[in-house]
């Protein structure tokens, strides 16, 4: 799944700040404005880019805006200038001694690869060898004022025509509020997102989600409780699938192994990168196990990629590859991804399938710097 090798002249970094269309709330936190940094990958034959999801705060993850911004700078993106010539491929092995940091290497590498298929003329789903042209598309719904304005919220999405909801719940908001929903929609396709917001000791809370029949719950303990995780799912009728826990290929090898987690959500930032996140779609494939795409709020730079790793085949329960405008009044793309008949479309020009918008760039980019060799 190698592509051509480019040159690599420089790398630039931006810090952008997009104002999203409402607030969205989380167990970890309310976001008005996403931070976000963009990469782009500059080449003698065309650059490429990527986006490296990091928060403004180390809450969702211990990676954040400005520790990326440092190690990118610092280290990460001087060990690839010093490479100079590179595959995508190699990129995860230049910045193997950098411990961590796996949305920092995810946003450099598919700066690299974008660049590189943009060289061959290809475009990432084929790359990857997608079985669809479209993906059904799921959307993530904050934690609303109460179970009122959450049903109103929902009716707004199932009304756009999305074909599964996912709403994030926490100690306090989450029966009532997954209650409210089903009593609403009927046999909508439900999921429930807790972002670690549980321990062990909520077994019965979580046990009385089983009543309403969800796809799953997702990461209802800490990322690093697999054993407690198996414990909990052995309790549950409702499966249990894991996100934050799945850093890496190995990290779900030994989640399944443990009886962790019936399902997984990949994301490729957490991972460390989309060529990542495709092995441990084989993984779980091989092993019979469903997977789905996560989203990071990501602009239309990392949503391309979403929408082309979630074509496929492995993944096989919708994901949180929304439209653009789910989340932004106006993306950084001058084609946005948007909703047809509760699908997005694969992107099919080469590399990423995406042309950037300059002026939208420019105009929430709050910091700018450019490393050369």
């Amino acid at each position: 799944m190698d592509s051509a090798p480019i040159t690599l002249d420089g790398v630039e970094l931006r810090v952008l700040h997009l104002p999203l269309v409402a607030p969205f709330t989380t167990s970890f936190g309310t976001e008005t404005v996403r931070e976000v940094i963009v990469a782009r990958a500059l080449t003698p034959d065309g650059d490429g880019w990527g986006e490296i999801v990091t928060s403004a705060a180390p809450l969702y993850s211990s990676e954040y805006t400005q520790g990326a911004w440092d190690v990118a700078l610092r280290w990460m993106i001087p060990a690839l200038l010093d490479a100079r010539r590179m595959s995508p491929a190699e990129v995860s092995g230049i910045l193997e001694p950098f411990v961590g940091h796996r949305m920092v290497k995810a946003g450099l590498e598919l700066a690299v690869l974008d660049a590189s298929l943009r060289l061959d003329g290809i475009s990432l789903g084929a790359h990857l060898g997608v079985t669809r042209d479209r993906v059904p598309s799921g959307v993530s719904v904050g934690i609303q004022r109460d179970p009122t304005a959450l049903v109103d919220v929902v009716g707004g999405y199932l009304d756009e025509g999305y074909a599964r909801i996912k709403i994030k719940i926490k100690p306090g908001r989450d029966v009532d509020d997954t209650a409210a929903v089903r009593e609403a929609f009927g046999a909508i396709a439900l999921q429930v997102d807790a972002n670690s917001a549980y321990t062990l000791a909520d077994a019965d809370v979580l046990a009385e989600l089983d009543r309403f029949d969800l796809l799953l719950i997702e990461q209802p303990l800490q990322e690093d409780d697999l054993v407690d995780h198996a414990t909990l799912a052995a309790r549950l009728q409702t499966p249990v699938c894991l996100d934050e826990s799945i850093v890496s290929r190995k990290a779900a090898v030994d989640a399944l192994a443990l009886g962790s987690a019936s399902v997984i959500n990949i994301k490729a930032g957490r991972v460390g990168g989309y060529l990542e996140a495709v092995a441990i779609h084989d993984l779980c494939r091989a092993a019979g196990i469903p997977v789905w795409c996560g989203g990071m709020l990501e602009t239309g730079i990392g949503r391309a990629a979403n929408a082309a790793l979630a074509a496929l085949p492995g993944f096989t329960l919708p994901g949180d590859v929304s439209a653009s405008n789910r989340f932004y009044r106006r993306d950084i793309v001058r084609d946005p991804i948007v909703l047809e008949d509760g699908h997005v479309r694969v992107p099919t020009g080469p590399g990423l399938g995406i042309d950037i918008d300059p002026v939208a760039l420019d105009d929430v980019t709050v910091a700018r710097e450019t490393l050369r060799r």
